[in-house]
Parts: C-alpha cells; sequence; structure tokens
C-alpha cells in the first residue's frame, strides 16, 4: 500500500514541477555581456563575519550599497569595480550594537559616512578571479585581496538588460583601519561581498 501511496504522491507532483519557471540567470560565461552596468541594492550585501567571544562566528551588513562595474569580456583584466557602501546603514540582530556600531568606537558613520571598495587590479581564471583593490574605512585606505566566484548571468526579469553577479570574500583585520574596540571580538574579519549589477 506505501508504495502505491508514495507512487500516487509523485505523480501528482509532477505537474508541478513541470511547472516551475527556468531561472533567468546561470553560471554561463556564454551569457556574459560586455559593457557599464550599476549595483543592484536591493541584491547586493556588503558582509563582515567576526569571532565573538571564542564561542561564535557573528555576521553583520552594510545595506543599500551603490557602485558600479565596468566589464570587459574579451579582456577582464580591463574591468573595474567600485562598491560603496553607507556606514549608517549598518544592521545586525541586535538593535543596539547598531548603533554603537556607528559611534567613534567603530565605525564612526557621521565623520566617515561611507565605505568603498575600489579595483585596482583584476586576474580572472575561469570562472573564478583574483581583484586586488583598495578598501576605504573610517578614513584609512588599504589595499586588500578578494577572491571572487562567478555567479550568474542573463537577462534581467523586468527590464530584461543584462545582468551579472559575483561572490567575493577576503580576510583583513579591522585594526588596519584603527577599529581596535572590544579586543574580545576577533581583529581578524571576514569580508563577503555578493554583488549584482545590471547593465546601464
Amino acid at each position: 500500500m506505501r508504495p502505491l501511496i508514495t507512487a500516487l504522491s509523485l505523480a501528482l507532483a509532477a505537474p508541478l514541477f513541470a511547472q516551475a519557471p527556468s531561472l533567468p540567470g546561470a553560471p554561463d560565461p556564454a551569457r556574459i555581456t560586455s559593457g557599464t552596468y550599476a549595483v543592484d541594492a536591493g541584491h547586493t550585501q556588503v558582509l563582515f563575519t567576526v569571532n565573538h567571544l571564542g564561542f561564535t562566528e557573528y555576521t553583520g551588513q552594510f545595506t543599500n550599497p551603490t557602485g558600479s562595474l565596468t566589464l570587459d569580456k574579451a579582456n577582464p583584466a580591463a574591468s573595474k569595480i567600485e562598491i560603496v557602501f553607507p556606514i549608517d546603514k549598518v544592521v545586525t540582530t541586535v538593535p543596539a550594537l547598531d548603533t554603537h556600531l556607528k559611534s567613534p568606537d567603530f565605525f564612526d558613520a557621521a565623520k566617515f559616512p561611507e565605505g568603498r571598495f575600489v579595483s585596482t587590479k583584476i586576474v580572472a581564471k575561469g570562472q573564478t578571479a583574483t581583484i586586488t583593490g583598495d578598501l576605504t574605512l573610517k578614513g584609512v585606505t588599504k589595499p586588500i585581496v578578494m577572491q571572487a566566484r562567478f555567479v550568474g548571468a542573463g537577462a534581467d526579469m523586468r527590464s530584461k538588460k543584462p545582468y551579472v553577479g559575483f561572490a567575493g570574500t577576503a580576510t583583513i583585520k579591522r585594526s588596519d583601519w584603527g577599529i581596535t574596540y572590544a579586543p574580545v571580538v576577533s581583529d581578524e574579519v571576514k569580508l563577503t561581498i555578493n554583488a549584482g549589477f545590471l547593465q546601464k
């Protein structure tokens, strides 16, 4: 009886799976289109993760980033990325911590309202790339190296314009940018940028 019920369930579910729409983006380099793109703020994240007291990893993010991508498919080394993120848009799971992070103890949003990453060198290899660039936080600019991977490309569902997405990670030390408050939280920070770009 149980095999019969399972078979009937699968048969009834099959039309639902058949009706599922195909995704507009796919990790197919052939879909990439050269051109100038703008950051899709609603689908781009600038995340930071620290070790909290040796017990947990804790992640926050800067929302509503802006920026641009100049993409040269034939010559990836000529491409350029800029991501700008508003410091007063920092959020975690704790509202009181959000307020503290905006203070001079941490990012000092009133004095330094923006953070910024600007690429200076891109070395692509297949669907991954090493992106060297300058990270500016709290008035300090230092070079970092991000390891990036191509996530997907295709036509945007609404505008039908080319869309492309990448994910990049880097490990930095917050003390290099003068952020030394809370020594029981790790100096080492994992920085992640999940970026979506819509062609202008």
